[in-house]
């Protein structure tokens, strides 16, 4: 049986959200092509990883190895290129995050594979795997197909796949995949984050978006009182950050955060693509 193969993101002790889009899309995708879904999961597993990605996944794979640590690109890469020419899978899906762009390129190369990065849309028709990206800042959306080869490397695009919950009961198989290679220029010391002032709008289901349009920084008061309101927070684009009207953490957009709240306003804000691909997933 043909299988398709995702790659889990570890962050902060937890499964990185972009690594469990990838897993749901796979599950869709092995649902319509019959291939066996496998979630590879590696580093210092934590408890209950395994049984929560098995959710989706027919076959979960634990390879623990200290070295990958809190999944560091390098020693991931060398078990992926194990597993992958062992298994050769149809497919490997990596999500598009800063660990799945040091990753993919060089997995690629490891297992002469082709790769397309970056991708909003994955799909296999008629046993053919075909991808689409958007290229030329937004402007054009490239779709792209792949001639017959064993494995095609993935990243799909933070954000623009749904999680759909799933109740699967995958096997767990903890697998040894060991190496004696070091890799002394790159090493986890810690995460290092801006100080956060209690605003997370990608967990909002209302948002009252403002920007460039509002003209002045005392206009924000009236977006903070329709948000009020509707029991919403406030966000913002690009312009309104470089202004220093509002902090960073509320930025939505290319440079910002993927939001897909339930209800969208937006003010003053002129639907250029950098926003547009940050809140275009919104209800």
């Amino acid at each position: 049986m043909a299988e398709i193969l995702v790659a889990i993101e570890q962050r902060k002790q937890s499964l990185a959200e972009v690594s469990l889009q990838m897993l749901s899309k796979g599950r869709q995708l092995s649902d319509q092509t019959g291939d066996e879904l496998v979630a590879v999961v590696m580093g210092r597993v934590a408890s209950g990883y395994a049984e929560r990605l098995a959710r989706w996944a027919d076959r979960v794979l634990v390879a623990r190895n200290d070295k990958a640590g809190e999944s560091l690109a390098e020693p991931c890469q060398k078990i992926l290129t194990s597993i992958i020419k062992e298994r050769k899978p149809r497919l490997v899906l990596i999500g598009h995050s800063s660990f799945g762009m040091d990753l993919a390129p060089a997995l690629a190369v490891a297992v002469d594979a082709p790769l397309a990065t970056d991708c909003i849309s994955i799909a296999v028709e008629n046993g053919a795997i075909s991808v689409t990206r958007s290229i030329y800042n937004g402007k054009v959306n490239a779709q792209l197909s792949f001639t017959q080869v064993d494995t095609v490397i993935i990243t799909g695009r933070v954000g623009e796949f749904t999680v759909e919950e799933c109740n699967k009961r995958g096997k767990v198989e903890e697998i040894d995949v060991s190496f004696d290679e070091a890799f002394p220029y790159k090493q986890f010391q810690g995460y290092i984050e801006q100080p956060s002032r209690g605003v997370d709008i990608t967990q909002s289901d209302i948002l009252v978006s403002v920007g460039r349009g509002i003209k002045e920084k005392e206009n924000i008061k009236i977006a903070e009182s329709l948000a009020e309101a509707l029991g919403g927070v406030v966000a913002c684009s690009r312009p309104v950050i470089d202004n220093g009207w509002l902090s960073a953490e509320r930025q939505v957009g290319l440079s910002g955060k993927t939001v897909k709240p339930k209800l969208y306003v937006a003010i003053g804000i002129s639907g250029a693509f950098q926003h547009m691909v940050g809140m275009k997933g919104s209800r």
